[in-house]
């Protein structure tokens, strides 16, 4: 048990990241397009994530919590660490909130500002998660080439979430605002792509224990279908854009899905960087883990918590799926 249960919650909190980016994503996405949209298409923009975005956030507050719980030394370190960007990413996150709320009951005259602060809110939050990805994979320190990492992260992930976004877009809409939609997807595919690959390129200069890990064999043949299968994801989205009639050809959930398959590659390389390490060049999963009879209690509550919240999550995307329309709220 003192061997499996660490396991198991890392890949419990792996998981949990790895479909906060996803979904919560998009909605921060759609968040950062609104300048770019017509009064009426904002409301539909909205409405699109209306009824999935507090559902979405769950699976932040899930993967803190098991950091909180069941690693409580890494915990320590890595909130201290990063106090100030998780402070702000929460004020980003307050911040759209209140304005998501606002903006619907604001008079004509208000409704702008609300818009404004929900762009405003979904950006804060999106660099700050961005600064502190940079920030722990170069294991929290504060070097030159560190910051600057941490700085090109915090302006790539971005264009992840706004290119999630826009394929979310162009699932759950139609007409003018689909092909709106599927320009940006086409206008940001190229910064993204760009971005990805000077991530590769820094991530093993920033980190030594990365380049360490990739740049040997036989891990460098065992690991190659993960840059594989992402190239071939990016490869599609660019045919995508450069050839709308191969497009028309594909359903309108063609393009999130090879986004999806991105992020978990990246997530899956992320994870073998790091293993078994949680705290990069300190802490490694065994070491940062509570005692084995607090994860024995807490394995039990996981087996009830994670069926709840995946089947939960299912049941409101069945409910709710389809094209969205108006926004309207019941007075």
């Amino acid at each position: 048990m003192e061997l499996y249960l660490p396991l198991f919650f890392m890949a419990a909190m792996g998981l949990s990241m790895l479909i906060y980016v996803v979904l919560d994503g998009y909605d921060l996405g759609v968040g950062m397009l609104l300048p770019f949209a017509t009064d009426e298409e904002k409301d539909q923009m909205v409405a699109s994530i209306g009824p999935f975005w507090d559902a979405n956030e769950t699976w932040l507050v899930l993967g803190v919590g098991i950091l909180l719980i069941a690693f409580p030394q890494a915990h320590g370190i890595v909130l201290t660490a990063l106090y100030l960007p998780v402070t702000i990413m929460l004020m980003g996150l307050i911040l759209r909130g209140v304005a998501f709320d606002f903006r619907v009951k604001a008079g004509a005259d208000h409704k702008p500002l609300w818009n404004r602060l929900f762009f405003i809110g979904s950006l804060v939050t999106a660099m700050a998660q961005g600064w502190m990805l940079g920030s722990y994979i170069t294991g929290l320190s504060l070097s030159m080439t560190n910051l600057l990492f941490s700085v090109l992260i915090a302006l790539t992930l971005p264009a992840l979430y706004i290119m999630l976004g826009s394929a979310w877009l162009n699932i759950k809409t139609d007409g003018v605002l689909q092909e709106k939609a599927r320009r940006w997807l086409c206008m940001t595919v190229l910064p993204m792509g760009v971005g990805l690959i000077l991530v590769s390129i820094a991530t093993p200069i920033a980190s030594p224990t990365i380049s360490a890990k990739w740049f040997s064999l036989p891990n460098f043949l065992f690991l190659s279908p993960i840059p594989l299968i992402s190239g071939i994801a990016y490869v599609m989205l660019m045919t995508m854009c450069m050839n709308p009639s191969a497009r028309e050809k594909l359903p309108d959930w063609a393009a999130f899905a090879c986004l999806v398959v991105i992020c978990t590659m990246a997530t899956l390389g992320l994870g073998y960087s790091i293993f078994p390490e949680i705290v990069i060049g300190q802490l490694n999963i065994w070491d940062a883990a509570a005692e084995t009879g607090s994860l024995i209690v807490i394995f039990i509550g996981a087996l009830l918590t994670l069926p709840a919240i995946i089947i939960y999550s299912i049941f409101i995307y069945r409910i709710f799926g389809g094209k969205s329309k108006g926004l309207s709220y019941g007075e």
